[in-house]
């Protein structure tokens, strides 16, 4: 095949497809502008009677959540960074956790190891929770925000358990 009949098939072939493409493309409305304007006063009714109808849907992990009666802790962490998370006793699916003068709301995401990890994946945030501390995360950054975060009671001293004299060293040293 020469290169002048395959240049004439590749423009066939374009202009076809252009054809095919073009009422995808093109205004389907053909009417005339007098009819355009007639239509665009009952459509504008219209929509907004359905915006009217129908409220926009809360999305729960960009709406501030509502702490009433929930139990409150606050967490001291290294740097001097603060996080308060309010719990309910009712739904342990979802937490609230204030960072930086936001509230944020988390869900609650399954672990192998037994850590309470919550997430809010619209801002990244992840906060873990093990019974030595507590750390908040961002997924979006891959980066720390908080970490070694206690509460009063993981702040506490932890106890030394002194243990018994085992029948072992009494007899090593004579006793």
């Amino acid at each position: 095949m020469s290169i002048s009949k395959l240049a004439i098939a590749c423009s066939v072939a374009l202009g076809a497809m252009t054809l095919a493409l073009a009422p995808a493309y093109a205004a389907t409305d053909t009417t005339t502008p007098a009819k355009k304007t007639a239509k665009a006063k009952h459509s504008k009714a219209k929509p907004t009677a359905k915006a009217a109808a129908k409220p926009a849907e809360p999305n729960p992990e960009a709406d501030e959540p509502d702490t009433t009666g929930d139990t409150t802790t606050e967490f001291n962490c290294e740097l001097g960074d603060k996080i308060t998370i309010y719990t309910n006793a009712n739904d342990d699916k979802y937490i609230a956790l204030r960072w930086k003068k936001r509230l944020h709301r988390l869900s609650r995401v399954g672990t192998t190891t037994g850590a309470n990890r919550f997430e809010n994946r619209l801002y990244g945030l992840i906060w873990i929770g093990i019974p030595a501390k507590g750390m908040l995360l961002d997924s979006k950054q891959n980066r720390q925000l908080a970490n070694e975060c206690k509460d009063a009671e993981q702040l506490k001293p932890a106890v030394a358990v002194e243990a018994p004299p085992s029948l072992g060293m009494q007899q090593a040293t004579g006793g």
